[in-house]
């Protein structure tokens, strides 16, 4: 109980790295609508590439958790969660993402994804029985309407795609299934260790992802990809991967999940200005008061879970 108090106490130190590991994260949707913008790369092959450049961090950094001496080998049920979590936070969450960004903005797909904290909210009541109190269901209640009032401004900007409907209910798959990450992760990280949690984890998705590959891929198009798709393969794995990814376990370890989720709240707004400014896409109204209720109930929802944690 005392070191769960600990970790719900936001540190300089814990807010920096978090708020780093946030805004890295967000530059994903940035790479991958550029990437696709300007190759013929399709979603599973960029995927592919990511996990490619990504391989030789992780391993290196499994190897070295496994070699330290303080930490105990895992048991099968922590093997279970480890791989089942890391199947479902990043290679079924990141297909559905990469797939989905094909049909929508970058702006509209950090919104929807963000609706992640809501759902883990309901699995943590659902799953691990802890009680949804009024204030969080109204958080969810301000969640979705920012989501539905940004849909709506989306839907009078741009109704051309005809995929646009399946890339928004892609992307919130992807918020679901990484949802179930985020609920798992709380719980078993404290046990298993930030570090090697998340080195495991991305192995275990890396092989979800290349066996995915191995059956369905173009191999083709992956020998044909060269110079900028490599690349943004290359910035995908360590800028929007390897390195926020290990960041917002750190800041899981030092502040809790409950803040780090308080703090992403930067996310949406960090994708919506760089969308801006890199890839043109307009910013509306209907827009920024969504993004505004979104985070809004993020924050009540990580606020008065902290506080009871405290």
């Amino acid at each position: 109980m005392e070191q769960l108090k600990k970790n719900n106490r936001i540190t300089l130190a814990g807010f920096v790295i978090t708020f780093l590991g946030a805004v890295l994260f967000s530059t994903k949707a940035i790479i991958i609508k550029v990437a696709f913008a300007h190759t013929a790369i399709n979603a599973l092959t960029l995927l592919t590439l990511r996990m490619i450049f990504s391989l030789p961090f992780y391993s290196v950094a499994a190897i070295l958790a496994a070699r330290k001496q303080e930490n105990k080998p895992l048991s099968r049920n922590q093997w279970t969660w480890v791989v089942v979590l890391g199947i479902f936070g990043y290679y079924l969450s990141s297909l559905f993402d990469f797939m989905g960004l094909q049909y929508v903005s970058a702006g509209l797909e950090r919104l929807i994804l963000f609706l992640y904290p809501t759902f883990a909210v309901l699995i943590n009541g659902y799953y691990f029985k802890q009680k949804i109190n009024r204030l969080q269901w109204i958080a969810l209640l301000l969640t979705y309407l920012g989501i539905g009032l940004a849909f709506a401004g989306e839907l009078q900007l741009d109704t051309s795609s005809p995929d646009f409907y399946w890339g928004c209910f892609l992307i919130f798959l992807c918020a679901i299934t990484y949802s179930i990450y985020i609920a798992g992760s709380g719980h078993i990280i404290p046990t298993v260790g930030a570090g090697r949690f998340t080195a495991y984890a991305m192995l275990a998705a890396t092989a979800g992802i290349f066996l995915h590959f191995l059956f369905a891929g173009n191999f083709e198009m992956l020998r044909s990809a060269a110079g900028s798709a490599w690349l943004y393969g290359l910035l995908l794995a360590i800028f929007a991967t390897v390195i926020p990814s290990f960041l917002i376990s750190l800041g899981m370890k030092q502040i809790g999940s409950n803040n780090v989720a308080i703090i992403s709240g930067i996310g949406p707004v960090s994708t919506i200005l760089q969308a801006y400014w890199i890839l043109g896409e307009e910013i509306f109204f209907e827009q920024i008061v969504g993004t505004m209720l979104v985070v809004t109930g993020v924050l009540l929802i990580g606020w008065k879970t902290a506080r009871e944690n405290s």
